[in-house]
């Protein structure tokens, strides 16, 4: 049992003797470390209830309290106006000391999703088109929640739908057939698509359409030449960018896969969930939601739209992949087109659509404001990468590193998804580039050099194995104060499916070990095993949050 737990459940068994009710027991951690490790204003809360002075009430408490002393707390007071505090002992600091250095990499696991599966789809780039910004973000956010979802003990199947056919496709292979952008490169592709789409608003409406027909058919050997060799450029490259990111999907779905029985899902259920309209074939969410809207899921002329070929991919997951959970992962523009899906697909199949949830997530903009690949002048992924990486490169001219173009890229990879992963994923981005390099704190390349820090003292002595420490430390370090509380922060991360719980967290850690590692002798000093203990601590954590943001750490910085 986690020491929160454990404290709770003696707050709630003193209320019950003093015949009190509260409904839920809230702890957190004072800002001010000597206000105790724990705090807790369920007496202010459950005062009013029984309508007695809260601070007399927090001394009843804490007198209920001090008959079942318990070798993990050392002490226990009541604090203005009714708050009371809980310090930690030097035993339990110890213990978990020693728990970390004999769980490593298990540590701040938990079993709260044993037993389940959950598939997570995420990234969904369409060939044809640039892997934007845009898709870094999913990217990044997507496999972050995987990795929290997979350390609690879930089994995660991760999902890339990606959109192979529809109006962008047809818009890209006809610039292709006018001689415009390039079939060989992803860069190619990406001009061809921009010039498509402005051309398509400038009158060639009509002769892009029929390309998009021909493409659903399959009946034009010369179309189909150009759609397949560009499908595979742009499907070989994504991969060269998921290796550099370092996701592997389980699964790919595609539009032109998911299109058919969608299309003959939203048919059948014409009259009972879908109308006609005009021609096309509607759901009108207003009916079921006066906050919906009504969207089209067959066009006029036959063709699914996203709408349709979304009813198709749940049940192509749900197909594959018996799961009791499917995440998806987008940008927060189509909020509310998601909601109208799934209300559709709940009156089609309410079992189905209930296993559905939806995590959206902010913009990444660059101070130049929000770009679009309709435009031409999309930010692609890896533009932004190279930049990144260029910096590093700058920064480390002068230091002997190997592979120092790998190096960068790492390096340059954790400033990016730092920058993603800081803060809550409702929230816009503008992407900073100075600041996501900083060693001053608050970055990737932070975290980084916090972990290959420990690691070279680590190195240094020939004590490799720091399996047990025995002896406490006279005084209580502050890095004590937070090493016990990575597995509570994994569980948020998990339970809100904020994975930016574990940023704050790790980054308020690599502080508090720099400046121990500033003002202690570690080797060779009064407390070298406890330290050195303390110091293997800090990477083991490190180094599980680092996995769970998705970021690796180079050997040397």
């Amino acid at each position: 049992m986690q020491i929160a737990e454990k404290i709770k459940n003696v707050i709630d068994d003193a209320l019950k003797e003093l015949d009190i009710t509260a409904r839920d027991i809230l702890l957190e951690h004072p800002t001010e470390l000597s206000h105790g490790d724990y705090s807790t204003s369920v007496a202010m809360i459950a005062a009013k209830g029984a309508k007695q002075d809260p601070r007399k009430l927090a001394v009843q408490i804490v007198e209920h309290l001090a008959g079942k002393e318990d070798e993990d707390i050392e002490r226990i007071e009541v604090a203005g106006p009714g708050f009371i505090n809980f310090h930690l002992s030097k035993s339990f600091y110890k213990n978990t000391l020693n728990e970390i250095l004999k769980e490593k990499d298990n540590f701040g696991k938990n079993e709260s999703l044993v037993g389940k599966k959950i598939m997570v789809e995420y990234t969904d780039p369409n060939p044809f088109k640039a892997f934007h910004i845009g898709h870094l973000m999913s990217n990044t956010i997507g496999e972050s929640i995987s990795r929290i979802i997979a350390f609690s003990g879930a089994e995660v199947k991760r999902a890339n739908y990606q959109g192979d056919v529809g109006p962008h496709v047809a818009m890209a292979v006809w610039a292709l057939q006018e001689g415009r952008g390039s079939l060989d490169t992803p860069e190619g592709l990406g001009k061809a698509y921009a010039h498509g789409a402005k051309m398509y608003k400038e009158g060639k409406q009509e002769e892009i359409d029929a390309i998009n027909r021909a493409i659903y058919k399959q009946d034009d050997k010369s179309i189909n030449a150009i759609y397949e060799k560009g499908r595979i450029v742009s499907l070989d490259y994504f991969e060269t960018l998921y290796k550099m990111l370092g996701t592997t999907f389980d699964y790919s779905f595609f539009e032109s896969e998911t299109a058919q029985n969608g299309s003959e899902i939203v048919k059948r259920h014409v009259g009972k969930v879908f109308e006609e309209s005009d021609g096309a074939i509607v759901f009108k969410g207003e009916k079921y939601n006066n906050k919906l809207h009504t969207r089209v899921f067959i066009n006029s002329q036959g063709f699914p739209t996203y709408e349709a070929k979304e009813i198709g991919l749940a049940y192509a997951k749900s197909d594959v992949f018996d799961f009791d959970t499917s995440i998806t992962i987008t940008g927060n523009e189509i909020d509310a087109y998601f909601e109208v899906v799934k209300t559709a697909l709940g009156e089609i199949d309410k079992t189905l659509a209930q296993k559905i949830r939806h995590v959206s997530h902010g913009m990444m903009k660059l101070p130049s404001g929000k770009m679009s690949s309709r435009t031409g002048d999309v930010v692609t992924a890896e533009a932004l990468i190279n930049e990144v990486q260029k910096a590093v490169l700058e920064i480390e001219t002068e230091r002997e590193i190997k592979d120092k173009e790998k190096n960068a890229e790492i390096i340059a990879i954790a400033a990016l998804k730092y920058m993603i992963l800081r803060q809550a994923t409702h929230k816009d981005i503008i992407y900073d580039l100075k600041r996501s390099l900083s060693f001053e704190g608050d970055s990737g390349p932070y975290l980084q050099y916090a972990y290959t820090r420990a690691t070279s003292v680590l190195e240094k002595t020939n004590k490799k194995d720091i399996q047990e420490v025995y002896e406490n430390r006279k005084e209580t370090t502050l890095l004590e104060k937070h090493i016990y509380r990575f597995p509570e922060v994994v569980a948020e991360a998990r339970e809100r499916l904020e994975p930016h719980h574990v940023t704050t967290y790790a980054t308020e850690l690599a502080g508090a070990f720099n400046s121990f590692y500033a003002r202690e002798k570690i080797i060779a000093g009064e407390n070298e095993a406890y330290n050195l203990a303390l110091t293997r601590a800090v990477q083991i954590i490190l180094k599980n949050s680092l996995h769970l943001l998705g970021i690796n750490a180079p050997k040397r910085m």
